[in-house]
């Protein structure tokens, strides 16, 4: 991406602005690398952890670029939608404080689950990639719980 100036925008916003796309192309060149190393190697299990950290690469990539674009669009004030929406977690708060009040046990008896299972594969730890797999889906259910108490606080207590 070639450098924008944002019309309307404070220093800090292009600044900002400016920060996030530079970031987003750096995320090119590793998605690139990624994928060459993926594309050339022998390895079976280089390949298919390559893909696993490629997946997480090119979602990181997609959210620095709408969150470029969400500032662009709130720097120049034209009233367009932002990609990444303003918090409005107030609205239907009771059935949004429910769902995740469920989907939070939902993802606590899943951390329960994959702890058992990873203490039942530990033995295998030298010889497969399942212990790593585990952790990995561990590391991700971390991160939806996180996301989960995320918007139970600002349902709670947002405008």
């Amino acid at each position: 991406m070639s450098p924008q100036t944002l019309v309307g925008a404070s220093v800090f916003e292009q600044e900002l602005y400016d920060h996030l796309t530079s970031h987003a192309e750096g995320e090119s060149d590793a998605l690139r690398r990624y994928q060459e190393l993926a594309g050339t190697t022998s390895s079976k299990a280089f390949r298919y952890l390559a893909e696993l950290i490629l997946e997480d690469e090119r979602r990181h990539h997609r959210m620095l670029e709408a969150l470029a674009e969400t500032v662009r669009v709130s720097a120049e004030l034209r009233g367009d939608e932002p990609p990444i929406p303003y918090l409005d977690l107030h609205k239907d708060r009771e059935a949004i404080l429910e769902a995740t009040e469920q989907l939070l046990a939902i993802e606590k008896e899943d951390e329960r689950e994959l702890k058992r299972l990873a203490r039942e594969m530990r033995d295998f730890k030298d010889t497969t990639l399942w212990e790593l797999v585990l952790e990995i889906m561990r590391a991700d259910n971390a991160k939806h719980r996180k996301i989960l108490k995320f918007i139970k606080h600002h349902a709670k207590h947002g405008l």
